[in-house]
Formats: structure tokens, C-alpha cells, sequence
């Protein structure tokens, strides 16, 4: 098994979510006892999210590289970056730690390919709405997806529920009727699916409530990284399994 480096903590409510979903997958590929090969430095979120609002991403790369660095020092062979807005940064985070990143938006953009959708609904945070580099730009020339985005008061929205709220554990039935209004919004401007374009949005809306299908980037991330870390892995027995 390949040695998987995590860079969470922003939020560490996504991040909790990632650890399971990376365990789960490799348990349920391996079997047994078997479970992720990880490192994970999980950063304080607040000097993170101050560099955001004040567009210090200068300040940020210095946070992150750092980050990433330790992780290839303790032994990783790779990178997930535990949230869609500092893909913002991810060509910066590869070249400074010599490490490979795995983009949120691969994952995301080959699940909606092979479900042909070419128009979805791109709901995350005010940065990753607005900022065509952070996901836009990487699904529309690689997959051939195009990005629609809520207007300046829905993106408001989706800023306020996602700091204000699912960052600090809150997850409220208002906030959702309101997402879900937006995401049926978008469906009559054309989309054909929704893309959950940031990690905590999963814990407010999934496909039970939602109008168009669900492209969760934390679960669509996690499983990529799961099919990296056992591309060509050896498997062990676990505790009480008889070698053959």
C-alpha cells in the first residue's frame, strides 16, 4: 500500500469525514483488519481562513508547504489536500514539497464525465465560486464541464452556512431548504447536476434531498485516493487470517 499525506484541518469537521471515507475504502478493498496508510497534519484553521478573507496566499502557501513538506518527510508519497478552496494553491503545494498532488477536481470532473453530465451546479464557498482557477477552470479543459454558480447573493449564502455553520458542526434544516432552493434555481438555468464544490457541504445536502444528482468532492476525492494508495499493493493477512 502506498503512503497517502494528508493536509487537513480546514475544516477538521470535512477531514473527519475524509479519515473515515479513507479507511472504509481500503477496509472494504482489503478486507480484515486492513486499514489506510496515512499521514495527516491537520493545520489550525483560523490563520488559514484569515489569509483567505485578506487574499494572503502568499501567507498560505508558507502554511501549507510547510505542511506538506513534513508529510513527505514523515514518508508520503503523495498528497491530498483535504478541501477544494486551496486547490487554489495545489501547483504551488507539488513544486514546494516534490510531492504529487490528487487534484479534487480529477476526482470530481471523471465521475461527472463518465455520468455525461457537461452543465452542473457548482455550489462551495464565495473563493471557489468566484475563482475560475480553483476547480472551474481544471473541469471545463479537462473534463469538458461547465461550472454554473448561484448569484452574488447565493454565493453570499453558501459563504455564511459554510463558515458560519458546517465549519463549527452546525447543521440546520433552514439552511438546507435554502441550499436546496439555489440548487433548483440552477436546474432551471440548465444544470444537470450539483456539485457539493466544498468538503463540508456533505453534511447539509446529499441526494435524498436534493432536486439533481449529488457529486459529493469529498467522497469522490477520498475514493480516488483509495484506488492510488492499493495501485499494485501487496496484501498482508490481518490479525487471525491464515497465510497461504
Amino acid at each position: 500500500m502506498k503512503v497517502l499525506g494528508v493536509i487537513g484541518g480546514m475544516s477538521w469537521e470535512s477531514t473527519a469525514l475524509y479519515y473515515r471515507l479513507l479507511n472504509q475504502g481500503v477496509a472494504q478493498r482489503l478486507g480484515g483488519l486492513h486499514s489506510a496508510d496515512l499521514r495527516l497534519h491537520s493545520v489550525n484553521f483560523a490563520p488559514i481562513a484569515a489569509c483567505q478573507a485578506a487574499q494572503d496566499w502568499a501567507e498560505a502557501t508558507r502554511h501549507l508547504t510547510a505542511a506538506a513538506v513534513g508529510l513527505r518527510q514523515a514518508g508520503a508519497q503523495a498528497l491530498v489536500l483535504a478541501t477544494n478552496t486551496m486547490h487554489k494553491l495545489a501547483e504551488t503545494l507539488e513544486a514546494g514539497s516534490g510531492l504529487p498532488l490528487l487534484h479534487i477536481a480529477d476526482a470530481t470532473g471523471a465521475a461527472l464525465q463518465q455520468a455525461g453530465v457537461q452543465r452542473a451546479a457548482l455550489l462551495g464557498t464565495r473563493y471557489t465560486m468566484e475563482d475560475p482557477a480553483i476547480v472551474r477552470q481544471r473541469l471545463a479543459q479537462r473534463f469538458g464541464v461547465q461550472c454554473l454558480v448561484p448569484d452574488d447573493a447565493g454565493r453570499a449564502l453558501m459563504h455564511r452556512v459554510i463558515y458560519d455553520e458546517l465549519c463549527r458542526g452546525q447543521v440546520h434544516a433552514a439552511s438546507r431548504t435554502q441550499v436546496v432552493a439555489l440548487i433548483e434555481q440552477l436546474q432551471q438555468q440548465g444544470a444537470q447536476a450539483v456539485i457539493l464544490g466544498c468538503t463540508e457541504i456533505t453534511l447539509l445536502i446529499d441526494a435524498a434531498c436534493s432536486p439533481l444528482p449529488v457529486f459529493d468532492t469529498t467522497a469522490l476525492h477520498a475514493q480516488a485516493a483509495v484506488a492510488w494508495m492499493l495501485q499494485g499493493a501487496i496484501v498482508a493477512p490481518s490479525y487471525g487470517e491464515k497465510t497461504p
